[in-house]
């Protein structure tokens, strides 16, 4: 008799339990509708309450690329520094890392170039002076009936070919780098002591490479010495995979993460790559990305995310409406004209935020079990 009335006793609350839970045993009052096929779930008015339904539509939306990618020079803002002149170089005057200005000495050459172009200098100098000493003689000799037209004509010819000679001097040296200060000291006839040339940068920024040593032999025009760069601005060059290609285009706004620096640097995509790297399967995106503070370095690994301008439409559906099965697949439930609720497996596409876009199983204008899936699973499951 104990056993019996504990039995009893264990069922009443058992009852009770499911009963408040929404999970009462199926009676004639709550079966589920004769026109449900087997595999689909019924739910009594009670147990519908705990679930939030929504109508599936087209809704649009941009797309968010979350992908990796390095940080290179801006190239547009680097430039290889060439040896100008031949020769050993002698001295070298500037650092790797180092920042520089335009026009700074980056290394000495001892250049017979060099020597050679400021000895045309000097010798051009002395023969445009000389010659236009002679012209204005002829010219004032002319006038006075002392010498020809002809030959005064010649005189101002070559006093005016010197001239061209000694400005296409000029610009050897200028072309060389030579020193203003060396060239002035050869306009006035001053010695100069040093016969070296100058190597110096073309440009302000950093010298991000060093290519040379002393000792080295250059060869003018050939011999790459330096790179510099102006950091102030960098490309990040992002990994683009699969169907993200379609989505990110020129002009679309992006944001670079990295380890080193709590704030994000906001960037511009100025280039989406026309092939696909056969070692990743990947496209390349360039992000031009300001770098005023240097915090972006060549080489450095960060985070990229790119946000497409242009709008697409698709089906979007709240996260919490999407279950996986068994086997890992992905499966929402449908409402049917009966009431009862159908698992429908469904294939994912992109995720924007709280929603996957569904890009097939579901169709426009079908009811979907948006919060309360998991409820919907465990009554399926009893």
């Amino acid at each position: 008799m104990a056993t019996e009335s504990r039995c009893r006793a264990a069922a009443v609350v058992l009852t009770a339990i499911m009963a408040a839970s929404g999970c009462a045993p199926k009676t004639a009052g709550n079966a589920p509708d004769p026109a449900a096929t087997a595999s689909n779930v019924s739910l009594t008015k009670p147990q519908r309450q705990h679930l939030q339904i929504d109508t599936a539509a087209p809704s649009s939306f941009r797309k968010s690329i979350d992908t990796t990618g390095v940080v290179d020079f801006d190239n547009d803002q680097a430039t290889s520094v060439l040896a100008p002149f031949s020769g050993p170089v002698s001295r070298l005057l500037a650092a790797l890392g180092e920042r520089v200005a335009k026009g700074q000495p980056l290394a000495t050459v001892s250049s017979p170039d060099f020597a050679a172009a400021v000895a045309a200098y000097r010798k051009a100098i002395a023969t445009a002076a000389t010659a236009r000493h002679l012209a204005d003689l002829d010219k004032d000799l002319f006038e006075h009936h002392g010498v020809a037209q002809r030959e005064e004509e010649q005189a101002q010819t070559d006093a005016d070919n010197a001239e061209f000679d000694r400005t296409a001097a000029l610009q050897a040296l200028i072309a060389l780098n030579v020193d203003p200060q060396t060239i002035k000291a050869i306009q006035e006839n001053r010695q100069v002591d040093s016969v070296e040339g100058t190597i110096r940068s073309p440009i302000t920024g950093v010298v991000v490479e060093k290519l040379i040593s002393p000792g080295q032999l250059v060869e003018a025009g050939t011999t790459p010495c330096f790179t510099v760069a102006d950091l102030s601005r960098v490309w990040v060059e992002a990994q683009i995979f699969g169907p993200d290609v379609a989505s990110v285009h020129i002009g679309d706004g992006a944001e670079v993460v990295t380890d080193t620096a709590s704030e994000h640097l906001q960037g511009t995509v100025t280039n989406v790559s026309a092939l696909v790297d056969p070692d990743t399967r990947s496209v390349t995106a360039r992000v031009a990305v300001p770098n005023p503070s240097g915090i972006l370095k060549k080489q450095m690994y960060v985070r990229v995310l790119i946000r497409s301008q242009r709008e697409e439409t698709g089906l979007l559906i709240p996260v919490s409406a999407v279950l996986r099965d068994d086997e890992n697949l992905p499966f929402v439930y449908i409402e049917q004209a009966d009431g009862s609720f159908a698992r429908r497996h469904v294939t994912l596409g992109y995720r924007d935020g709280n929603r996957f876009e569904i890009v097939g199983g579901i169709s426009s204008g079908e009811k979907i079990v948006v919060d309360g899936s998991i409820f919907v699973q465990f009554i399926q499951s009893q």
